[in-house]
């Protein structure tokens, strides 16, 4: 028996394919890249068991996990004149001609590096398909898309939940009812909240700015104290001109 995952461009599965190795050598995991238009497809014909997809999709019949977002870029000819900004807004662009999209991004770049004009892309979808002639700049108000893992309800055992565990970062030690996974999407394909990655990320941001503060507090304090010396050794020095 095999599990058979698929996953679209721009998602590199191989941290969780080591990590399945290692957790079950009982059960091989296939691996195979699919085309974005067709990344239902073998899912929902009971051909592959789970899938990496990038939403939106009909969740009907299916799990969802959503698990991370992409951040938007606008990729752009190298010699364009926004192409060395470090950000881009979509009013930025309002004016420039779009290259015309095609179901390949590879494709759509190559159109942009021709000069028919700028394409918004996931920003792993840019990195993919990067060229020399062409730079990819974030679009700070572009909507960010997202990736999920999803199977079929009636396929969801044990071994689905052990991968959905692995992927969710479960030890084996660990339940799917810890607290750690209670962000877990069900049946019904709500969404999974935000994901631990951007919760870590908030802590650390809370963690700097305190961090700061106290820094600065104690700077201050600081600074008040060698006043306050200043004015007793002034206070000294004139007393013994007196």
């Amino acid at each position: 028996m095999t599990l058979r995952l698929r996953y679209v461009a721009g998602v590199s599965p191989a941290k969780w394919l080591r990590a399945w190795s290692e957790r079950r050598p009982d059960l091989p995991l296939e691996a195979a890249r699919v085309e974005q238009p067709e990344q239902l497809a073998e899912v929902l014909a009971g051909d592959a068991d789970l899938a990496f997809v990038r939403l939106p999709v009909e969740a009907e019949g299916l799990h969802r996990i959503p698990l991370w977002e992409e951040v938007a870029v606008a990729v752009l000819p190298k010699d364009h004149p926004l192409a060395d900004a470090a950000e881009l807004t979509l009013a930025d662009l309002e004016h420039e001609p779009a290259a015309p999209v095609q179901p390949d991004p590879a494709m759509t770049v190559e159109l942009v590096a021709a000069g028919t004009g700028y394409a918004i892309l996931p920003h792993s979808l840019a990195r993919l398909h990067h060229r020399r002639d062409v730079a990819a700049v974030p679009v700070t108000d572009a909507a960010p898309t997202r990736i999920a893992l999803v199977w079929r309800v009636e396929r969801d055992d044990a071994d689905i939940q052990e991968f959905v565990g692995v992927v969710r970062g479960r030890t084996t030690r660990s339940s799917r009812g810890d607290a750690g996974d209670a962000g877990d999407g069900d049946a019904t394909g709500s969404s999974a909240g935000t994901p631990k990655a951007s919760s870590a990320t908030g802590s650390t941001k809370a963690s700097a700015k305190g961090g700061a503060g106290r820094a600065g507090g104690k700077g201050r304090g600081a600074r008040r104290a060698a006043s306050a010396r200043s004015g007793r050794t002034a206070r000294k020095r004139g007393g013994r001109g007196r």
